[in-house]
This record gives structure tokens, C-alpha cells and sequence, in this order.
């Protein structure tokens, strides 16, 4: 199916493209890699009447480190953080996402703000972000401002971001020592989207004893889902197999799968449960060191 008929725009600017956003509102999209949104177009599942296109501002691509938090520009490739040292180094579970995420071809162009910013469930960098406690930061005609990413995902492909705005920067502490984290993927193959995913971000302290936790889960719910209260369970535990076993449980539990190609929901839910089970173990092994 061809897209119905649209005018284009491409900014040599950031401010040029938040007046352009300003002036069409609704009725404009902005075109980073394009992977969800020009599909979604040829559907017409989405029919935007202006097409913003900002691959032209270099200036939101970069990953930096700064007194403990990972700066990540929103137009930052997917390639790019899979090269990046920092990334290797100071963010493992953001490394170890970075694979599983469609296939080379898509990576050298996506972008980290474009994934975040469509609200796919089924995407798998929203689940490593709520995770890790990221923070969002949005630029618009009034300037910028901040959203912690537990605040982000509002319902099915929305977000928190106004139609004026861009998703100019994604903020993540950098985990403290004794930290740990796994991102456990089921897939029919290589590149699809997920059939469940988990990611798991856990710290303990000397005593072994579990400090802080982030579970989240992919494609199982209608939005991103963070599992509030499986963390619950595993701060102050040992991390050991009935922590584990109960958070699992709970995740389990609390998702929202549908039927669909990729399964039923007894199915997902089961796999939901067995994935969160070796996500927790493989990140509480890590953070013990």
C-alpha cells in the first residue's frame, strides 16, 4: 500500500524543526530512522499530513559521561552504541540489548530517541530503560524539560512527549558497584520482535544483601511494564532462588499478553516467568562479582 500524500520538511536546525512542529502540531510526525514510522505510514495506519525529518541535526548525536549519568543524544544510531566504549563499559545491559535488536541493516540507522519515543511495547530498549531509571529529556517551543521514564509510557504507542516536542536526550545513572544486569530475550528469529523479554538490573551491597532492582518486561503488556512490585521483593533479599522465584512468579502474574502468531497467553506468561528466572540469576551473579 502506497502513503497518501504528504509535505516534507528537513531542518537544518533544532529550532527550525520545533517551529515546524509548533506550527503543524498534530498533524506532523518527525522522520528520524524511520523503521516504525514510514511502515506504519504505508499501512495508513498513520497518515500525517507534514513529515519533520531531522537527520540533519548532527548536534543530537552523542554518548558522553558526566559526574556518574550516560548522556545519550536522542538521534544517537543504534550502531553507535554498539561501538561505544562507554557503553560497553559503564552500561553491560545496554550492550548486551543492542544485538538483539532487529538486524545490522536496521541499526545503522535507527536511532535510541526514535525507538523510545514510538511507545512500542514490542520494542526492546523502552524495558532496558525503565530498568536502569533512565530519565527522558523533551525539547519544545517552551523549552526543556525532564521525564523520569517510569513516567513516560502513558498507553498503547503513547507517551508522554507532546506533539510539539522531540526527544532530544536519554539520561542513565551509571549503575554503582556490585551491579548487575541481564536482558533475556524469546524470539521466532533472528531480528523479530519479541515473543517476551525481560530485563533485570539488580545491586548488592557487601553483605550480599540486594540494594536496588529494576524488572521490566517486553511485549507482554500494552505498554512497556515495569514490575513494581517483583522489585519489591528483591530489595532486601539474598537474591537466592526463592526471591527469584517469587519475583518471577510475579511477573508472571502481572503481565498482560494477547494471542497472537507469536503465541497464546499461557504460553507467554510461562515464558515470561522462565526468562525473568535466568535474567535475575544471570545479573545477581554478575553484581556478586
Amino acid at each position: 500500500m502506497i502513503p497518501p500524500a504528504f509535505d516534507y520538511h528537513a531542518p537544518q536546525t533544532l529550532e527550525e524543526a520545533l517551529s515546524l512542529l509548533d506550527e503543524y502540531g498534530d498533524d506532523a510526525k518527525i522522520l528520524s530512522g524511520g523503521h516504525s514510522l514510514i511502515p506504519m505510514m504505508k499501512l495508513r495506519l498513520a497518515q500525517p499530513e507534514h513529515i519533520v525529518d531531522i537527520n540533519a541535526l548532527t548536534e543530537l548525536e552523542y554518548i558522553r559521561e558526566e559526574n556518574g549519568v550516560i548522556y545519550i543524544g536522542g538521534l544517537t544510531r543504534e550502531v553507535a552504541l554498539e561501538e561505544s566504549d562507554i557503553i560497553h563499559a559503564r552500561l553491560p545491559l545496554v550492550s548486551e540489548v543492542l544485538p538483539l535488536i532487529a538486524d545490522p541493516q536496521v541499526r545503522n540507522l535507527a536511532t535510541i530517541g526514535g525507538n523510545l519515543a514510538h511507545g512500542d511495547p514490542g520494542n526492546d530498549h523502552p524495558a532496558v530503560m525503565l530498568a536502569l531509571g533512565a530519565t527522558i529529556v523533551a525539547q519544545g517551543p517552551e523549552g526543556k524539560r525532564s521525564i523520569h521514564i517510569n513516567d513516560f509510557f502513558e498507553d498503547f504507542y503513547m507517551t508522554a512527549l507532546e506533539p510539539e516536542e522531540i526527544l532530544t536526550e536519554i539520561q542513565i545513572p551509571v549503575p554503582p558497584q556490585g551491579s548487575g544486569g541481564s536482558y533475556k530475550k524469546l524470539e521466532r528469529k533472528v531480528g523479530d520482535y519479541a515473543v517476551a523479554g525481560v530485563a533485570a538490573q539488580v545491586t548488592v551491597d557487601g553483605s550480599g544483601a540486594c540494594t536496588s532492582a529494576g524488572l521490566a518486561l517486553t511485549n507482554v503488556h500494552y505498554i512497556p511494564f515495569k514490575v513494581t512490585d517483583g522489585e519489591d521483593v528483591l530489595v532486601g533479599s539474598k537474591l537466592d532462588k526463592e526471591a527469584i522465584e517469587k519475583a518471577a512468579g510475579i511477573a508472571s502474574e502481572q503481565c498482560d499478553p494477547s494471542n497472537d502468531l507469536r503465541g497464546s497467553v499461557e504460553y507467554k506468561r510461562a515464558m515470561v516467568l522462565e526468562l525473568t528466572r535466568r535474567a535475575l540469576r544471570d545479573a545477581a551473579n554478575q553484581a556478586r562479582g
